[in-house]
């Protein structure tokens, strides 16, 4: 099986313009790739939320909205499923989510443990982290989903023999990451599995400098270039 980690550059409150990100991906990465994975919230920008829930509510997308049906018709167009970070809307809750689309459908909507995606000091009970930890299968292939401090806070949860994806956004500059940032996230992945892909986007404002990168038993084996977009395509039997 063939993955794609795509470091695109998203921008925060843009959905079109991130969608079209999407589709330009699927376009490049057409026939080469089985999924293509994106960062966490991708979809609509980690900075997209403003912590006050009316204003936030018109931001997140429901799992069943016309922006995730989009998405879905993207997997049949281009022959490609899809894997993205996005604020995700279900009733009067938000989450921090991560959804995996396939041939049209649904295969698994994931929604972050830990609080690290929210200003959590000026949330409120609408603001909400999802409690369930589990393997889901793709092209015959068994893997485990996690967002960003989710390995950090609860590793213990994620330990499998499974292939983990972890969606992050990490802001570190080059300097930080080379300087011993990337040594302790290979190590922070390794508590869990030993085949690990980190996804992180590239934004402008706030400055995020990106990056792919395959990680096997805490040591880096495959990356991407910082501040570039680019895709990095790995190989998993």
């Amino acid at each position: 099986m063939k993955i794609g980690l795509v470091s695109y550059r998203c921008e925060n409150k843009d959905i079109s313009f991130n969608v079209s990100q999407i589709e330009r991906a699927m376009e490049e990465a057409g026939g080469k790739v089985d999924l293509l994975c994106f960062g966490e919230a991708f979809l609509q920008g980690f900075d997209s939320l403003c912590w006050e829930y009316e204003s936030d509510r018109q931001m997140a997308v429901g799992l069943h909205s016309e922006t995730i049906r989009r998405l879905r018709g993207l997997t049949v167009q281009y022959g490609t499923a899809l894997l993205t970070g996005y604020i995700e809307k279900e009733q009067d809750r938000l989450y921090s989510s991560c959804v995996v689309l396939a041939d049209g459908g649904i295969i698994r909507n994931y929604r972050r443990i830990s609080k690290g995606w929210k200003a959590y000091w000026k949330t409120d009970s609408h603001y909400c982290e999802g409690t369930e930890t589990r393997a889901f299968q793709l092209c015959g292939k068994e893997m485990m989903l996690a967002l960003c401090g989710d390995l950090w806070e609860y590793p213990e949860r994620f330990k499998s023999d499974c292939l983990l994806i972890w969606p992050v956004y990490v802001d570190f500059t080059p300097e930080e990451w080379e300087n011993g940032e990337l040594d302790s996230y290979a190590a922070q992945a390794a508590l869990a599995a030993h085949d690990a892909l980190m996804i992180n986007p590239i934004d402008l404002i706030p400055r995020n400098y990106g990056g792919s990168f395959r990680f096997r038993d805490g040591k880096l084996m495959q990356r991407l270039p910082f501040d570039s977009e680019q895709i990095l395509i790995v190989d998993v039997q």
